[in-house]
């Protein structure tokens, strides 16, 4: 009956395959990544496997998720037993301290599972890499009891409420979209403190059970992200939880954070990929779902046997493919530029730091793009409830509009640096 699902739709219980990889992971063959310009060592690669084996545990359990506006702790937990939250965090504290592009590919391959199971991976990994920016003694709070520790970063406006006391500050406010605030040991936010070059933001590190989780977060995508709103309320955060933000994100860290941190000047390259890595594996999935259906599906109101034999239905399938590579391309080209720089030891300008924001942002675009010409394609069986294809399409447009992304901005700071301006008269997050 047209508008109906197909009964295939309703008995397909596992994740369809992603496009050109099923069949090295069917012959448990380890396949060797690689990218524009980087390839990953056996240890990436054997990460990005356990992300891959992850998959179809996240697929069958992203409905619950969605509906519970939580990830399952024990999806959860098998994330991080996996080892997939210390990809960034430093070696000497218990991580893997590995390429921005292996945190890409991670992601991605979670985000073929669940999008926002990636999402939060992508954000607690991101959390933990600015903690390693913090002295050891800071890191060592963090992780010499529990190597696994995660820590939940929100960037945004800076809490202003914050007084000066012996030691530190103590503060109250709240940070609103805190993803993985739900599965965090630790808290990061922003907030306005003087230790001693004037008052200027910071980065707050405090611990998750001083904080109080709002529940804000009624989104009609990303629901399993849990990103809520976190309070603190009078919370003491010590001197040496205090990181000055501007530096960090100006690229002019050098000297003050440990030099050893590879990616200590390219944080807004390291911000960007901690997210899109979930929205081009939940646009795969969306992609091979179609594929997976195309020889079954009808073309209503036509006299073609399935979408397969329709030239239309082949020309927008084309299409959709083609965007997902480019945007593969912008990622892959992102990733790979900061993992270039950072072992040249070379700091990327403002030129190079814009153009991160512009990929990131093409990435989202294509992504979002190929998800709704997908939908559009498939018909209105696409937004039955029972149809993956309507989570991916709400969590890719979700997703897709974080502020990082939106409003045109990133196409302002680009295009500003290209004419030799100073991108930061726009936005910060350069």
């Amino acid at each position: 009956m047209p508008g109906r699902p197909e009964e295939s739709d309703r008995q397909s219980s596992g994740a369809p395959p992603a496009p050109g990889l099923s069949a090295s992971r069917k012959s448990g063959r380890k396949k060797k990544l690689r990218g524009s310009g980087n390839d990953l060592d056996a240890r990436a690669a054997e990460l990005v496997n356990q992300a891959a084996g992850l998959r179809e545990e996240l697929f069958k359990r992203a409905a619950d998720s969605d509906r519970d506006r939580r990830l399952p702790d024990e999806v959860m937990a098998r994330v991080t037993g996996a080892g997939l939250t210390r990809l960034l965090v430093p070696e000497s504290n218990g991580g893997h301290e590995t390429s921005i592009r292996t945190l890409l590919e991670v992601c991605t391959e979670l985000g073929r599972g669940c999008v926002s199971a990636a999402w939060v991976t992508g954000v607690l990994n991101v959390g933990n890499f600015v903690v390693s920016l913090f002295p050891e003694r800071t890191r060592a709070e963090v992780w010499d009891d529990d190597p696994d520790a995660r820590t939940a970063l929100i960037l945004g406006a800076p809490v202003r409420t914050v007084e000066p006391v012996d030691g530190g500050v103590r503060v109250s406010g709240e940070w609103p979209y805190a993803s993985g605030s739900l599965h965090a040991e630790w808290i990061g936010g922003l907030l306005l403190a003087d230790t001693g070059t004037g008052l200027q933001p910071h980065f707050a590190l405090m611990p998750a059970a001083d904080i109080t989780v709002r529940d804000t977060w009624h989104f009609v995508g990303m629901r399993g992200t849990g990103s809520n709103t976190v309070v603190a309320e009078k919370v003491f955060v010590p001197a040496h939880r205090l990181l000055p933000y501007k530096p960090l994100i100006d690229g002019e860290s050098d000297g003050l954070v440990p030099a050893d941190r590879r990616y200590r000047n390219s944080l807004t390259g390291v911000f960007m990929v901690g997210l899109i890595g979930s929205l081009l594996g939940g646009a795969d999935t969306a992609l091979s779902y179609a594929l997976e259906h195309a020889g079954t599906r009808r073309v209503a109101g036509t006299t073609f046997a399935s979408q397969a034999e329709s030239p239309t239905a082949r020309l927008a399938l084309a299409a959709a493919a083609t965007r997902l590579d480019t945007a593969h391309l912008h990622a892959r080209r992102l990733a790979d530029s900061v993992d270039e720089h950072a072992l040249a030891g070379e700091n990327p300008d403002l030129l190079t730091r814009a153009r991160a924001r512009m990929d990131a942002t093409q990435v989202v675009q294509q992504c979002r793009q190929a998800v709704d010409d997908i939908v559009t394609l498939y018909g209105s069986s696409a937004l039955d409830e029972s149809n993956p294809l309507q989570r991916l399409w709400r969590d890719v447009h979700t997703g897709s509009r974080h502020a990082g992304f939106g409003m045109g901005v990133p196409e302002q700071v680009y295009g500003s640096a290209l004419v030799g301006q100073d991108p930061r008269a726009i936005s910060m997050l350069v």
